[in-house]
């Protein structure tokens, strides 16, 4: 099977499941590494778990501008491609990856100048205060070798290829689950490093991962231009990614946010309550873990797609992508309804925790099927060069109902209502989505069919978004 998939000819449903099956292993990986880390730094003691919990922000941010970068670089290549523009897609690719280097240097020196002052307002205490910084002093220094591959394995899929993505990340997966142990708590010559010896972990297994990009990029897909251009040349293509990037990575930044107003909701029912929550938003992501990998690559699909003047390969894909999502969230509407208990019982012991975790998947399993349609309708807007309309799509979910109602149904029916109300959110903003997004291609294609035979229909953000400087 060849790596590249064509995505200008084929079934479309057929193209989209293809391409999407290789990213359930990335999506995965993305869970694994961060509980793979709690796992063997739960194993120093309880100041340590702590602190690297008070680092979550910390990498959230930095996550979330990574994904920024990542997404925006993968609507522009993707068009280019599409255009047949390989030339144009190389420079994108360039300045991305520059863009992706300096955002982690500015970041890392921030970071770094503001540790204790950052982590204290954050209400952390002073015992607490020298292991956050042993952890995040190594995080900030190797931020710039974490956000590269991040943005370069976003580039790869532009070229239709999801399987080589996939592959480096789980191989930094197992290399960080063979580095953490060795540097955390020494292995022969090599000294236990503690709490830094996570950190030193993820950096090299990123690092490595980089390596591997970078190659593939290089000699492989020969992606990336020999000469950057002139300044104006960088500033235009960091507005071209940017373009996209800025409210993508700001999408990424509201669900840690909503889920911390929802957190506290959930806090004035106990602690079991709030354990019990926090294991649930975790099963969760295995439960919507084909929905993320749809939407990782319906933004290089349609952003190729969109660059070649085929909106009608658009909205076919889309609407094999909704069918998936619904067949998708049946299945795991069975498997929660059917071993809700067993699962959150892996996670603790105690009666209540596994009682409200159980309760929030059996409620909220009803609802998976529109959410992952707001993710897919949001990487499909953005590989159009629309990223306003993906925002607005993610922001009513997150913001407009996803909070409000959880508050509203706490108020009327306690707990339970608090889930019934996020469920109710999913349900609401993903119909939003599914015809917000039909509306906006069938505007597309009317719009082309309108053009007279022989004359490329411009795409329609292009009067709109920053184009990068032409040489």
């Amino acid at each position: 099977m060849p790596r590249q998939i064509d995505m200008h000819s084929g079934q479309p449903g057929a193209v989209v499941l293809r391409m999407s099956l290789p990213m359930i292993a990335v999506a995965l990986s993305v869970v694994a590494f961060n509980l793979i880390d709690t796992y063997f730094v739960g194993r120093l003691g309880s100041i340590q778990l702590a602190a690297m919990g008070y680092a979550l922000p910390v990498k959230l941010i930095s996550g979330s501008i990574a994904m920024g970068i990542g997404i925006g670089a993968a609507s522009s290549v993707s068009n280019a491609l599409g255009a047949g523009d390989r030339e144009r897609a190389r420079r994108y690719v360039s300045h991305a990856l520059l863009l992706a280097f300096g955002a982690g240097i500015l970041l890392a020196v921030a970071g770094l100048a503001t540790i204790g002052p950052f982590f204290r307002l954050l209400g952390a205490a002073e015992a607490v205060i020298p292991y956050i910084r042993r952890y995040v002093t190594i995080w900030y220094l190797g931020l710039p070798f974490v956000l590269a591959p991040m943005v370069g394995s976003n580039v790869i899929q532009s070229t239709g290829d999801t399987r080589t993505p996939a592959a480096i990340l789980v191989f930094a997966l197992v290399l960080n689950i063979v580095f953490d142990p060795i540097l955390i708590f020494g292995l022969g010559p090599v000294p236990a490093l503690g709490i830094s010896g996570a950190a030193l972990g993820t950096v090299l297994a990123r690092g490595t991962s980089l390596i591997l990009v970078a190659v593939i990029l290089l000699r492989r897909e020969r992606l990336v231009a020999r000469r950057i251009g002139s300044v104006l040349d960088v500033l235009g293509g960091w507005a071209h990614v940017l373009y996209v990037g800025i409210p993508a990575a700001a999408v990424h930044l509201l669900q840690p946010l909503s889920i911390s107003f929802v957190t506290r909701l959930v806090s004035a029912f106990g602690a079991a309550a709030v354990a019990g929550f926090g294991v649930a938003t975790r099963l969760e992501s295995f439960g919507i873990v084909f929905m993320m990998a749809l939407s990782m690559v319906f933004t290089p699909y349609t952003g190729n797609n969109h660059g070649a003047g085929r909106p009608d390969r658009i909205r076919s894909g889309y609407r094999y992508g909704a069918l998936y999502c619904v067949i998708w969230g049946i299945i795991v509407l069975a498997v929660f309804a059917a071993a809700a208990e067993p699962l959150a019982s892996v996670f603790s012991d105690d009666a209540e925790i596994v009682a409200v975790t159980a309760l929030y998947l059996r409620v909220l399993a009803f609802s998976y099927a529109f959410h992952g349609i707001v993710l897919l309708s949001s990487a499909a807007l953005n590989g159009m060069r629309r990223p306003i309309e993906a925002f607005s799509v993610s922001f009513l979910r997150l913001i407009v109902f996803y909070v409000p109602l959880a508050a509203a149904g706490r108020a009327i029916a306690g707990l339970p209502g608090v889930f019934w109300g996020i469920a109710l959110a999913n349900f609401v903003s993903g119909a939003i989505a599914l015809v917000w997004f039909h509306r906006t291609i069938g505007a597309v294609i009317r719009r082309s069919d309108a053009v007279p035979a022989g004359v490329a229909a411009a795409p329609a953000t292009a009067a709109a978004e920053p184009q990068a400087t032409q040489r």
